[in-house]
């Protein structure tokens, strides 16, 4: 790990050359160079992909076998963290446990800055432990400058418990080294405003999460076709959008899709089954038990009522 006198060389610190005159900007012109700028966020993510890709192969191969998934980061890496966290039940109506995210001082960090606990390694190996994290888990470190002692405590701390290891951070692999299973860099340059990486570095971190759950779930079997067949029916917005995914993909009215709902429990994945199979609501929960959630697997096994 880089040495915290050297953070200064960290191209997440450097200066950034086409906002040496920012405070002289006009309004428009700020605007448009952060414009600029923040493209780079997504060609940073694109050049991540394959990294990606095996991130999210290997998470859910864990998740599959009971395993969980922690974020772990301080100040807004670890507020990207708890709120990609924070998303997954209500998306795809995952167990809290399931994705949870740790960040340096606990809940307090998420409103309040306590950028000074991130430079506790032993907190971050705390928080492995009071996780009780094991080998069936995944840590993914988060870390725009890459040098944050909290998360490198809980990366070292996981791996000794045998657990599944993956670094996010925006620098180079050559100015911060770590050994981990799966290692993201997203290389988004030097900041408009120098060394305010909530900014471009943010937002990759923001894209490349937005990715790795998302995708993990896709391969878990919570997602059909482009739709989130495991929402969770929790208010108007989300039984809304329920009856829209079984209007559109069984060609009932509203008044239909709302009675399918509520005979299934409120769950879209297995309302869809019962309705293309003709299965009562125990027989379909057996059938996606038995199938592991997966909704297309478990009707290809079955005589579809069309």
């Amino acid at each position: 790990m880089t040495n915290l006198q050297e953070r200064g060389h960290l191209l997440t610190e450097q200066v950034n050359p086409n906002s040496l005159n920012l405070d002289q900007f006009d309004t428009l012109e700020l605007v448009e160079l952060f414009n600029r700028e923040d493209q780079k966020a997504v060609a940073a993510v694109a050049a991540a992909k394959v990294c990606l890709a095996q991130a999210i192969e290997r998470t859910a191969e864990c998740l599959r076998r009971g395993g969980r998934l922690f974020y772990v980061g301080a100040g807004t890496s670890g507020r990207l963290g708890v709120l990609d966290a924070a998303e997954c039940p209500p998306t795809f109506c995952t167990p809290p446990e399931l994705v949870q995210g740790i960040i340096a001082g606990g809940p307090d960090a998420l409103v309040r800055s306590s950028e000074d606990l991130e430079d506790r390694v032993q907190d971050g190996e705390a928080a492995i432990a009071q996780k009780q994290v094991t080998s069936l888990d995944v840590v993914v470190g988060i870390t725009a400058g890459g040098t944050t002692p909290f998360v490198h405590g809980a990366i070292n701390a996981a791996r000794q418990r045998g657990a599944t290891t993956i670094f996010i951070a925006c620098v180079p692999a050559e100015q911060v080294s770590v050994e981990v299973d799966i290692d993201i860099r997203l290389l988004t340059g030097p900041e408009i405003l120098a060394g305010s990486t909530r900014l471009k570095a943010g937002t990759a971190t923001k894209l490349a999460l937005n990715i790795l759950s998302t995708g993990v779930m896709v391969r878990l079997g919570k997602v059909y076709g482009n739709r989130m067949v495991d929402v969770a029916v929790t208010n108007q917005k989300l039984r809304d959008r329920a009856l829209r995914i079984l209007q559109d993909l069984t060609g009932l009215s509203r008044e239909a899709s709302g009675y399918l709902l509520e005979l299934s429990g409120k769950w879209v994945k297995l309302a869809l089954l019962m309705h293309w199979t003709g299965l009562d609501k125990e027989e379909g929960l057996k059938l996606l038990s038995k199938y592991q959630g997966n909704l297309r697997a478990a009707i290809a096994s079955q005589k579809i009522r069309n």
